[in-house]
């Protein structure tokens, strides 16, 4: 399985960007895709996850109500639409798939990671 995740860049507060996550490799294997972001000098924290049906989805309470989490099945691509984006949503974003379909928000239980792709909010 591999993940590349894009769309990372510049953009004011209050601004919006949509990163993509492309995947490639058994579907069985990538059941269930999450969003990582990690901060210089803070651990990698999980911002949210879908199940490859889309019928689940979870967000941390950090990005609750401003990001969205889809999926193209077509595409075997992942979309995480982030709005009202804040000085600290500034991260490098990582996406990561596992095989199995429980949604978990620990970095350890995925198995597959892509190259991150780095936001930056300016305030």
């Amino acid at each position: 399985v591999q993940l590349q995740a894009s769309g990372g860049g510049l953009v004011q507060a209050g601004g919006s960007l949509t990163l993509s996550c492309a995947a490639s490799g058994r579907t069985d294997s990538r059941n269930t895709v999450g969003w990582f972001r990690q901060a210089p000098g803070k651990e990698r924290e999980f911002v949210a996850a879908i199940s490859r049906s889309g019928g689940s989805t979870h967000y941390a309470d950090s990005v609750k109500g401003r990001f969205t989490n889809s999926g193209d099945n077509d595409k075997n691509t992942v979309f995480l639409q982030m709005n009202s984006l804040k000085f600290e949503d500034t991260a490098v974003y990582y996406c990561a798939a596992k095989q199995t379909f429980f949604i978990l928000t620990q970095p350890m239980a995925y198995d597959y990671w892509g190259q991150g792709t780095l936001v930056t909010v300016s305030s």
